[in-house]
Order: C-alpha cells, then sequence, then structure tokens
C-alpha cells in the first residue's frame, strides 16, 4: 500500500479545491471520487453559481468571500481559463425582510460598494423585472457567476499537474484513523495516509455517520426558460438577480447561451433520504412556483427548456461545518454548504489545508464550528 501525506474523500467543489491547495504546498495527495470529474450526481453542477459580497445570511461571511474573489482570479491566471464572470446582482424583496436587512448591514459592517436605484430607475435599467410596489431595490455591481463545472475541472487538473494522484469511478466504502496514519478503504483496494480530508456533500452524513451530524439533504430543482428579446441577456447588460417574494427566494441567471434563463427557488425542497437514489425526474409541481414567478415577475420569459436536479445538504442554521473530528486531529471535513457554499471553494481548500498541516487556520472559521450550539445533538437514549 503507498502511503501518501494526505487523502481526499469527493472531488465536488470543495474536495476538488482541497486536493489543489495540499499539492500546492507540496504535499503528496490522493484525491478519490465515486463518480466521474464535475459529475452532476451531487451538488456542483449546473453551468452557473452566484458569487456576491453583501452577504445576507451572516456578515462574518464577507471576509471569507472577499478572499475567494482573489483566489479564483489566481486560479484563472494560473490556468488562462475564464472562471468568473462580473455581471452584478439585483435584489428585490421588502425593506424590513431579512435579504434586503441583510445586504445592508453586511454591506455597512464591511463598507461594501452598492446601490439603491429606486423601483423606477431599476425598470429603466432593467426592463425584464417587475417587482411588487412595496418592494425595494438594491444592486451590488462587485457579483458575478462562476463556471461551476469548469472551476472543479481547473482546482483538479491543476492539482494533478503538482503531482496529485487522482482516482475516479472510485467510491471509498469505509475510513479508519489512528494517532500517525489513516486508511481510506475503496471498491478496488486500500490506501494509507498521513491525514483524511472528507468533502462528501450530500453522502456526508453517511460517511460521518459516528458524529450524528443534524444534516437535511433536499432536491432542488434548477429550469431553463425561454426568452424573447434582449432584456435578460448578459452580453446586453442583464445581471444576475434575487426576489424575495412568493413566500420563497427566486434567484436567477441572465442568458449565456441557447439554453435560456436559469432559474430556481432557494427555499423548500423535498426531503431525500438516500443521495445513492435521488428522483431526477421532471415533474409539474416541481415547476409551478417558478412558473407563477415567472408570470408574475419576469418580462419576456416563456416556457421551461430543460431542468436539472441537485441537492442542498443543510444544516439547522444554513451555516457551514469546518472542523476537525473530535479526538481525530488528522480527520477534517467539511460540510453542510446548504445551497450557498461554492463561491467559496478556494477559500475552503485552503483552510482544510490549513487544518490538516497546521492544525489550526488564521481564517476567521469559529462561526462554522462543530461546536457551536445550532449544531448540538442530543445523546442517543441508553441502550435496553
Amino acid at each position: 500500500m503507498k502511503a501518501f501525506d494526505a487523502i481526499v474523500l469527493g472531488l465536488g467543489g470543495m474536495g476538488s479545491a482541497a486536493l489543489y491547495h495540499l499539492a500546492a504546498r507540496g504535499l503528496n495527495v490522493l484525491g478519490l471520487e465515486q463518480f466521474d470529474i464535475a459529475h452532476d450526481r451531487g451538488s456542483s453542477h449546473g453551468v452557473t453559481r452566484l458569487i456576491r459580497k453583501a452577504y445576507f445570511e451572516h456578515p462574518d461571511y464577507v471576509p471569507l468571500v472577499t478572499r475567494s474573489y482573489e483566489r479564483w482570479r489566481e486560479l484563472e491566471a494560473e490556468s488562462n481559463q475564464t472562471l468568473l464572470t462580473r455581471t452584478g446582482l439585483l435584489m428585490f424583496g421588502p425593506p424590513d425582510g431579512d435579504v434586503i436587512r441583510g445586504v445592508r448591514r453586511a454591506a455597512t459592517e464591511h463598507n461594501l460598494s452598492f446601490e439603491e436605484p429606486s423601483l423606477a430607475q431599476a425598470a429603466s435599467r432593467w426592463p425584464g423585472f417587475v417587482p411588487d410596489p412595496a418592494m425595494v431595490a438594491l444592486y451590488e455591481p462587485d457579483a458575478g457567476t462562476l463556471a461551476v463545472e469548469r472551476c472543479v475541472r481547473v482546482h483538479v487538473a491543476l492539482a494533478a499537474a503538482r503531482g496529485a494522484t487522482v482516482r475516479f469511478h472510485e467510491p471509498v466504502v469505509s475510513w479508519e484513523a489512528g494517532r500517525d496514519s489513516v486508511v481510506a478503504s475503496t471498491n478496488q483496494g486500500r490506501y494509507v495516509g498521513g491525514r483524511l480530508m472528507i468533502c462528501g456533500g450530500s453522502w456526508s452524513g453517511r460517511i460521518l455517520k459516528e458524529l450524528r451530524l443534524p444534516l437535511r439533504v433536499l432536491r432542488k430543482v434548477v429550469f431553463w426558460y425561454e426568452v424573447t428579446g434582449d432584456w435578460h441577456r448578459q452580453d446586453r447588460g442583464c445581471p444576475v438577480f434575487c426576489f424575495d417574494a412568493l413566500n420563497a427566494f427566486y434567484y436567477g441567471f441572465p442568458v449565456i447561451d441557447a439554453e435560456g434563463l436559469k432559474l430556481a427557488d432557494h427555499h423548500g425542497g423535498e426531503p431525500v433520504d438516500d443521495p445513492d437514489h435521488l428522483d431526477r425526474g421532471w415533474h409539474e409541481s416541481d415547476q409551478r412556483g417558478a412558473d407563477e414567478f415567472v408570470r408574475s415577475h419576469l418580462r419576456g420569459v416563456g416556457r421551461v427548456r430543460k431542468h436539472a436536479v441537485c441537492m442542498y445538504t443543510m444544516t439547522p442554521d444554513q451555516h457551514f461545518i469546518i472542523d476537525q473530528v473530535p479526538d481525530q486531529p488528522n480527520v477534517i471535513f467539511a460540510a453542510g454548504f446548504s445551497g450557498h457554499g461554492f463561491k467559496f471553494a478556494p477559500m475552503i481548500g485552503s483552510i482544510l489545508a490549513d487544518l490538516a498541516i497546521e492544525g489550526m487556520t488564521k481564517e476567521p472559521i469559529e462561526f462554522l464550528r462543530l461546536s457551536r450550539p445550532a449544531l448540538r445533538v442530543p445523546a442517543p437514549p441508553p441502550e435496553p
């Protein structure tokens, strides 16, 4: 059995970034992935992802996402590929809603640039959107999109160029950790390493079952709609957009190709009992709310062209979990990204490398630790 300095389990958004950062720091690292590279079976697919700085979920994310922008640009320079496209982000919602208040709070605390156009100004500049009269508009000019599959491929390719060993279609069936080493057993063999990084996505609860992580996996459906005219074209100035409306939080991407306008609801979703058996079908009930949103708030948008199904892995407070396994400091994991984590991937990868090599990180992740109150799980009842 060949010994590696580190083994990375899962090569989606976070695992591919961890693989890259470990290899970039000179470690002999192995990456194991149960599917193919940039696959569509989990959460890191669907052409585009949103990146933004005015983080309404929690202002402590802002330093992390600010440095993520820098790292995405560094990856672009190293790979000579475009990963991040600046489009701006247009947000509509009630002035006292969580989204608008959260954006203003984050922008104020971190001195971020954003605009507050009137609804009349927004209608003149972006005529494809129809907000409710009681809404307000906010615009973040530095926001944009990430080419999600390309980002994963670049992280893996650059890691391999630095000497990382990568094995696809090789699921890990078990792992164990001792004081000085870890063993990952797959359907093809056993691998020994000094450290184990677990980035299992929607399979994290199963892989880390002894931690009893309070994770819920949700089935999420994304749609691409036909459009007429130029209102929703990215090359004509249409930004990414979000609406806090209809008891939902719809987000969408401007048209970049023949597939149309991408749209989904960040809220809701059906529980997934087993991520290996996700329902990937297209059901009328899936798009009913999206169709209502389109009729109410978008101009020049027609019928659905195609759909994709992915999974959100939710924590109770919808914040990530990044930490070492208790009493096993050479096992580090990242999980529960709750549908808003991909933009942080290069920073998460760097933090995981910090924890693996130094046993600590200088990055502000205390609010993401396993020990926070929101993640406390009652002890199991004693056996009879």
